[in-house]
């Protein structure tokens, strides 16, 4: 359908837009008009992706010059966006026809996901991928006639660089596209990046400095940044931002030096002249020395333009100088971390420490990062995997002499892995979000934060730091009621149930918590999900029902499968349990928020018909660097502890209990089973689209009354019911929209006017769908009326 957003043509490629569709592309479209960044919370499953991107293409047209920056967080988040844009590109150019423009869509991913040579792909660990991937196509190496080459990088090099693709290229695209020319899709897909209109990406090609400053440094200031699934980017970050040292990598680094050194002797043997060389061109600055932002070798993770201008500082221009710099910074940090007490401080002292130990400078260890990879390059080193210790030193170095505010070094000794063992670590924590937003707020006009679950909105401007021009936040317009949230409070012997530290292991709490999921198995068709608050919990508490025998009893009715800290198990895991839910079988997936299977994987249908969170998910605050942010932020951006702790838990809440609705023909049951979830100051804090099925008779619920309120919803929810009935009566049809005069394209659907519009529509489309809908709507049907 075509319709109007004031004089802005939007080409929609379904035969209806929902009310908060639309109402997303008005503030979406204010905020590309006004510039500056902007948040956008709509329910998840009601067509986000779909609606983003019919609204910026159609942008396009009017300004062919912007190019969409859009990120997500997963491959398969990424996928599904390419899909949908394909689905908007191909809907908009059959609607104009010859005047189509010439429009490139293209996904970008690291080697290991495009890879097509035979033995490297082959390869599961990236970091491997990447150094055989090198060994294959360094210049040095393709000097040697007697050395093996990428045949597929060598025709890119002889052809590619002349090819401008057209249309959509997923990843399975460019790999196809790649093993039909016999062309590398990775470097091809690097080439057309500056070409394509819309570049579909992870957050870290943005977010990541060391990433950023190699694939998205060019890119135009009037381009249009859209973060997807928003709600964990400050956690994004602060995470690139961040470095974490032990001694296994301290002494890794140290072997590092040894080799390096070694091979310098050797190169001042046989070719002295390279290394005088590489030292004339540090003296001309790094801008000019060949290294920085062009090869993917070890890019540097914070200079600014600036400095990149700067020459490179005399005591570190000659290879070996730098490797005794390198060397006394790995000395000193080991002497650090043989305190025997928790020390937190300031980048500043530490940088004072390390002047009278060392007499190195802040301007040196702002250069580390940079020179580490000419000399590399220099010495012509392919596996880059091998030297990540002495690569992680130069990344810090750089780093601490970059910043000092916003940041905290702590050295704990009794540090507790994941593995319950512990050890001595040295962490460069990054404390303020803000540092990694700054420069694409600065740099870009557009940038667009968008989730399902960004609730409260207000708590966002704080710790990014910035003022956005539109802030919107939509509810789900819906006839049926199809979530049904139960805030459980007590079991059947109205006993109070909690994870609160000091019940969470009572006999009775885990009792309840157990026959709830016995009763919930039973009633309940399909697959279930529950999360728990951390691995530990979920393994206590299976444990205990397993000597109750309520397992034997969730087994009668459906298997369970448990997702571990193992990927590979749980991936094994996922895929029994949707087998066992396509069979008809059932199944309970026992997993944890926070984990992999909380976030990017979606239980629509049958895979998701009730999520159970036991508890609320608090992050575990006996974390150094977590209490360190907390009294950051509430030094300065006045965000109260107890204010993040609760935004944090219920923001993942949302997450996980998100997962079993996609889209408006989709229904599940969401129980939060703590007494805590009754708090108004816990309750409102979930997304608004949720907290409108959430009346009084879904409160404050016995184990007993959930199960009578899941068992009616579930029987209304399996009623045959009308398209009206589905899609909500104000949804917008394309035969009301063909109804207007083509000549007044502000009275189509007015951006200035909306509210009017919506009640002029309801009324006409709810005629509509009553007189020419009778049946009802089959699950085959659904796809052709649905935009999920």
């Amino acid at each position: 359908m075509k319709f109007f957003i004031d004089d802005l043509a939007v080409y929609f490629p379904y035969h209806y837009c929902y009310p908060e569709q639309y109402q997303y592309m008005v503030s979406l479209k204010k905020s590309l008009d006004e510039g500056g960044p902007c948040i956008l919370e709509m329910p998840s499953g009601t067509g986000k992706t779909v609606s983003l991107l019919a609204l910026i293409s159609s942008y396009q047209l009017v300004n062919p010059t912007v190019k969409l920056l859009y990120c997500s967080r997963t491959v398969p988040e990424i996928e599904q966006a390419t899909e949908e844009a394909r689905r908007v590109l191909n809907y908009r150019n059959s609607q104009l026809g010859e005047k189509a423009p010439k429009t490139l869509c293209i996904s970008m991913s690291s080697r290991r996901n495009l890879c097509i040579h035979p033995r490297v792909s082959e390869e599961r660990e990236g970091k491997i991928v990447d150094s055989l991937c090198r060994e294959l196509t360094s210049p040095w190496n393709r000097e040697n006639p007697n050395s093996e080459r990428c045949k597929f990088f060598e025709n890119f090099e002889d052809k590619g660089k002349e090819i401008l693709l057209e249309g959509v290229y997923s990843l399975e695209d460019l790999k196809e596209y790649g093993l039909k020319n016999q062309m590398c899709p990775y470097f091809l897909d690097r080439h057309v990046l500056n070409f394509a209109n819309i570049v579909i990406f992870s957050y870290q090609y943005l977010l990541d400095p060391k990433i950023a400053s190699l694939v998205s440094s060019s890119f135009a200031t009037n381009s249009i940044v859209v973060f997807d699934e928003a709600h964990n980017i400050d956690n994004v970050c602060i995470n690139a931002l961040s470095v974490n040292l032990d001694n296994k990598i301290l002494d890794a680094s140290l072997k590092n030096v040894t080799k390096i050194n070694k091979q310098i002797e050797e190169i001042k043997k046989v070719d002295e002249k390279r290394l005088k060389e590489e030292y004339s061109r540090l003296v001309q600055g790094l801008a000019r020395s060949g290294t920085n932002r062009t090869e993917e070798v070890s890019a540097d993770p914070v200079l600014p333009n600036d400095v990149i201008q700067e020459a490179v500082p005399g005591n570190i221009r000659k290879a070996e100088h730098f490797m005794s710099l390198i060397k006394r910074v790995i000395d000193y940090l080991k002497s650090r971390l043989k305190s025997q007490m928790v020390i937190s401080e300031s980048p500043m002292a530490f940088l004072q420490g390390l002047y009278h130990a060392t007499s190195i400078t802040s301007r040196t260890l702002r250069f580390c990062s940079a020179r580490l990879s000419s000399l590399l390059r220099t010495l012509k080193i392919n596996d880059i995997n091998a030297f990540s210790g002495i690569s992680l030193i130069a990344d810090f170095a750089t780093l601490v002499g970059t910043y000092n505010n916003g940041f905290l070094i702590i050295i704990e000794p009794y540090y507790q892995r994941q593995n319950n063992t512990y050890d001595q670590i040295f962490q460069f924590c990054c404390l303020d979000a803000s540092i990694g937003m700054k420069p694409i707020f600065d740099r870009f006009r557009s940038v667009i934060i968008t989730s399902g679950t960004l609730s409260p909105l207000d708590i966002y401007t704080k710790m990014l730091n910035f003022r956005p021009k539109v802030i919107e936040k939509l509810s789900m317009s819906l006839n049926r009621n199809c979530i049904c949230p139960c805030i459980l409070t007590r079991g059947s012997d109205q006993i109070s149930i909690s994870t609160k530290f000091d019940v969470r292991s009572d006999t009775a709490v885990v009792r309840n918590y157990g026959s709830l999921l016995v009763e919930v198995s039973a009633i309940v068709p399909d697959g279930i999900i529950c999360f728990f608050t951390s691995y530990s919990y979920m393994e206590q508490i299976v444990s205990v029902w397993n000597e109750m025998g309520l397992l034997n009893n969730i087994l009668t009715n459906k298997l369970i499968f448990v997702e571990t800290s193992d990927p590979a198990e749980s991936a094994l895991a996922l895929q029994n349990y949707k087998k066992a839910c396509d069979s008809g079988r059932g199944a309970v997936l026992l997993s944890v928020a926070r984990g992999k299977i909380s976030e990017g994987i979606d239980f629509d249908n049958q895979y998701g018909r009730c999520v159970i969170l036991y508890g609320i998910p608090y992050i575990n605050t006996e974390s150094k660097v977590l209490r360190a942010r907390l009294e950051f932020l509430r030094d300065r951006y006045q965000i109260r502890e107890n204010e993040f702790l609760t935004f944090d838990a219920m923001r993942t809440a949302s997450q996980c209990v998100g997962r079993v609705i996609r889209g408006k023909s989709d229904y599940g049951i969401m129980i939060f089973a703590d007494k805590r979830y009754n708090r108004l100051d816990k309750r409102n804090k979930l997304p608004q689209w949720i907290l409108q099925f959430c009346q009084n008779q879904h409160l404050n619920l016995s184990t007993d009354m959930a199960i009578s309120l899941s068992k009616q919803f579930l029987r209304e929810m399996g009623q045959p019911f009308t398209r009206e009935e589905q899609l909500g009566k104000s949804l917008w049809s394309i035969e009301h929209i063909e109804m207007q005069p083509a000549s007044k394209p502000k009275n189509h659907l007015n951006g200035k006017n909306t509210q009017q519009d919506i009640q002029n529509i309801t009324t006409t489309t709810t005629t509509i769908a009553t007189t020419t809908t009778s049946a009802t709507i089959t699950t085959d049907d659904t796809d052709t009326v649905m935009n999920e």
